[in-house]
């Protein structure tokens, strides 16, 4: 977790520095000038980049939609352009694969919800998701918390036609509690599932919904240090570079 500094952390604010030393003790500690300048360095990062405010990001492309800011306290990193084009192109290729009214689940995945109705506005998404920021979202949005994974409204029960997850957390608990939400939410054995996670849990994940890795490569916008991996219940053939078999 990132510690979030402000002016009102410090004995005194930048801009009053030069008065820190009282007519009455003229050897009270000074910052140097570079100390002075790197402080205000960090403090500009830490305004700039924490999770608190409500400042809306915009994806690096022209044509991507606004954001909200990550909360990396709810183990929030929204995927990079690329990876969020390339999972809604996917996701709206199976829409018109599936039925005319197809439904689609988002399991904590926020930024890939905000990309498919910014491609296709008529999409039917219902995103499940913790932070409540994204209540915005109208009857879009379903409160979720993974420590209670069927604590969701009946209609959603069996009702989505293709369901896209990213568990918070790289736990064995996170995906088996993940897992159940996603067969809670999946219409049928024949829904398309696509689940987001770590290389890790490559194993976990194929015992579990028979899932297979995907050549494809996720990337955050914030780079992490776990290498992340596109799982899916279907062959994808030339699509998401095909599934990654072993040989």
């Amino acid at each position: 977790m990132e510690q979030n500094l402000s002016a009102q952390t410090l004995p005194n604010s930048l801009p009053n520095h030069r008065n820190v030393a009282s007519d009455d003790d003229d050897d009270a500690p000074t910052l140097s000038l570079q100390a002075l300048e790197a402080l205000k360095e960090f403090l500009a990062e830490q305004t700039q980049s924490s999770p608190d405010t409500a400042a809306e990001s915009r994806a690096a492309d022209s044509t991507g939609p606004a954001l909200i800011s990550e909360d990396w306290r709810l183990s929030q990193f929204w995927y990079d352009p690329r990876t969020a084009q390339t999972l809604a192109q996917e996701v709206l290729t199976l829409c018109n694969s599936a039925t005319a009214s197809a439904r689609v689940a988002c399991v904590a995945c926020p930024s890939l919800y905000a990309y498919l109705k910014n491609a296709d506005s008529d999409v039917s998404v219902q995103l499940l998701e913790y932070d409540k920021r994204f209540e915005q979202y109208g009857s879009d949005f379903s409160f979720y918390d993974y420590n209670r994974p069927e604590d969701l409204p009946l209609e959603l029960k069996n009702a989505f036609d293709i369901v896209v997850a990213d568990p918070p957390y790289l736990s064995q608990e996170c995906l088996e509690k993940v897992a159940q939400t996603i067969s809670f939410l999946a219409r049928s054995e024949k829904s398309y599932l696509l689940l987001l996670t770590g290389a890790v849990q490559k194993e976990r994940a194929a015992e579990l919904m028979g899932l297979h890795p995907c050549g494809f490569r996720p990337q955050h916008s914030s780079k992490l240090g776990n290498e992340f991996r596109l799982f899916t219940n279907y062959d994808p053939e030339t699509r998401l570079e095909g599934w990654e078999l072993e040989k």
